[in-house]
C-alpha cells in the first residue's frame, strides 16, 4: 500500500483520461444503444450524489458527442504526460518520509485528504462542490454547521479532486499561458517575443487564517528586495496565490469586517488592485471560493450571505442510524488504515476528476433559453427572494449541472436543482401561496 500511495498522483490522472478516451471512441464506432449503455454506465447514483457515473439514461447523448470528448481527452492526455514527468522529478528531490494524523496522510512528495467519495451523507454540499470545481466562477460555496461535521474535510476532498493548471514559469499568480488577458501586470515585458515556457503545478490551495492583515492578504512592497534592486518590489499575497485554485475560509463568521469586505470585492471583480507608495500592480485573482461557519459561534451578516452563490447546511439530519455508524466506522479505518481507505474510494475519485475534467470543456457551450431564465426569475420572485444576484447564480448552477451530465442544453432538472440549491435558501417566503398558473420548469 505504501509503494502505491508514493506513486505521483497526476500520473494516475493521466491513466484515467486514457480510459476515458478509450471509452468515447468506442462509443463514436458503436451504433448498438444496448452496448453504449454497456459500456458507458458505472456505479449508479442519484442527481443528488456528487460521485455518480455518466447515467445510462445519457449514454446516447454521450454517444453523440464523443468525437469532442477525444479531443478534449487527448488533449488533457499530452498535458497530463507532462505533469506525470514533472512530478516524478518533484518526487526524486523529496525525503520518502510517512507521517499520519486523523486529517490527511503524507508519503514523501505526496499528501492524500480524507476522500470526498467517502463522506457519508452531504450529498448537496457535495453536489455543490463538484459545481463549483466544474465552474470556479460560479459565486462561492458556503457551508455552515456545528463542530465536527465535515465541512473542512469536504473542502480539502475537493482538492483532491482538483486537475493540474498549466502556469507560466515565474508568474506569481499562476497566469495561464493561453490567456494573455488574464496576465499579471508587466509578465507581458518579461516574456518579450520569446517561447513562453510553462510548468504543471497542482491545483492552488490557499487558506485564510483568521488573524491575516491587509498586506499579506492583497500583497505588498517587499522592501528587502526593494533594498537590493533599489527599485520597487512587489510581494504578492494569498489572493495571488490562489488565483485558479481553491480559497479556503474556515470560520468566516470570525474573521475581521473589513479583511472580509475586502476579500469579497476582489474576488466579485476579479481583480485585486495593489495601490502602495510608489507602487501600483494589478493582477487577476479568480479563485474558488469555499467558506465555512459555525452558527454557534456568530451569524452572519445577510450581505455576506448573499455574496455566495450556495448556502448549504451540514446540520441535515441523519437518513438513518446504520448512516451514522458507517459514518464512524469509516472515520476510524482512515485513522487506522488510511491507504485502503483512500484506495477504496480510489474509483470513485478517478471518476469525478474525469468528470470535471470534460465538464469545463461542456460549460463553455452550454446553453440556456430566455423560458428557462423567465422561469428562475419567476421562482425567485415567488420566494421574495431579494436582489439579482440569486437568480443570476442559479443560471450558472444549471449550466455547470448540464456540463456535468455531458449536454450542452439546459433541462428542467437542471432548473429544479438549481433553484433547490441556490434561490430556496434566500427565500424569505418559504411557503408562497399556490399559483394555479405556475408552470413546471422549461425543457
Amino acid at each position: 500500500h505504501l509503494r502505491r500511495a508514493r506513486e505521483p498522483v497526476l500520473s494516475m490522472v493521466a491513466t484515467m483520461l486514457s480510459t476515458q478516451a478509450m471509452h468515447a471512441m468506442r462509443l463514436s464506432s458503436n451504433t448498438s444503444r444496448s452496448n453504449v449503455r454497456a459500456r458507458v454506465s458505472a456505479t449508479p447514483g442519484s442527481r443528488a450524489g456528487p460521485i455518480h457515473a455518466l447515467s445510462s439514461s445519457r449514454s446516447e447523448a454521450m454517444a453523440g458527442r464523443a468525437l469532442k470528448t477525444v479531443r478534449v481527452v487527448r488533449s488533457s492526455l499530452r498535458r497530463a504526460g507532462r505533469v506525470q514527468a514533472t512530478v516524478a522529478q518533484e518526487a526524486e528531490s523529496k525525503p520518502k518520509s510517512v507521517s499520519l494524523d486523523a486529517a490527511s496522510i503524507t508519503f514523501g512528495a505526496g499528501r492524500s485528504s480524507y476522500p470526498l467519495a467517502a463522506v457519508v451523507g452531504q450529498e448537496d454540499i457535495k453536489s455543490a462542490l463538484l459545481l463549483g470545481a466544474v465552474d470556479p466562477q460560479l459565486g462561492g460555496i458556503l457551508i455552515s454547521g456545528r463542530r465536527g461535521t465535515a465541512k473542512s474535510i469536504m473542502a480539502r476532498g475537493l482538492h483532491e479532486l482538483m486537475p493540474p493548471i498549466d502556469c507560466i514559469k515565474n508568474s506569481y499568480c499562476n497566469a495561464d499561458p493561453e490567456d494573455p488577458t488574464e496576465w499579471e501586470d508587466g509578465l507581458a515585458d518579461k516574456l518579450g517575443d520569446g517561447e513562453i515556457e510553462t510548468v504543471i503545478k497542482k491545483t492552488p490551495f490557499v487558506q485564510i487564517p483568521l488573524g491575516v492583515t491587509e498586506d499579506r492578504l492583497l500583497g505588498t512592497v517587499d522592501i528587502e528586495e526593494s533594498m537590493k534592486t533599489g527599485k520597487t518590489v512587489f510581494q504578492p499575497g494569498l489572493l495571488a496565490e490562489a488565483h485558479r485554485g481553491i480559497l479556503y475560509v474556515d470560520e468566516l463568521n470570525l474573521l475581521d469586517d473589513g479583511i472580509c469586505n475586502l476579500l469579497l470585492n476582489v474576488l466579485a471583480e476579479g481583480v485585486n488592485v495593489v495601490e502602495r507608495e510608489g507602487l501600483s500592480v494589478r493582477h487577476p485573482c479568480k479563485p474558488l471560493l469555499i467558506a465555512t461557519y459555525n452558527p454557534e459561534e456568530g451569524s452572519l451578516r445577510d450581505h455576506l450571505l448573499d455574496r455566495f452563490a450556495i448556502n448549504l447546511s451540514s446540520d441535515k439530519p441523519w437518513g438513518g442510524f446504520e448512516d451514522r455508524v458507517s459514518a464512524v466506522k469509516r472515520a476510524t479505518e482512515f485513522q487506522n488504515v488510511p491507504v485502503e481507505v483512500v484506495e477504496e474510494s480510489r474509483e470513485q475519485s478517478e471518476l469525478a476528476k474525469t468528470q470535471i475534467i470534460l465538464a469545463r470543456e461542456y460549460v463553455r457551450d452550454v446553453v440556456i433559453k430566455p423560458a428557462q431564465v423567465k422561469y428562475l426569475v419567476t421562482e425567485a420572485a415567488r420566494g421574495a427572494v431579494q436582489g439579482h444576484r440569486g437568480e443570476l447564480f442559479a443560471m450558472r448552477v444549471a449550466m455547470a449541472l448540464a456540463a456535468l451530465d455531458s449536454r450542452e442544453e439546459v433541462i428542467a432538472d437542471d432548473l429544479r436543482k438549481a433553484v433547490e440549491l441556490v434561490i430556496l435558501p434566500r427565500a424569505t417566503i418559504l411557503n408562497p401561496p399556490p399559483d394555479e398558473d405556475q408552470e413546471p420548469p422549461p425543457p
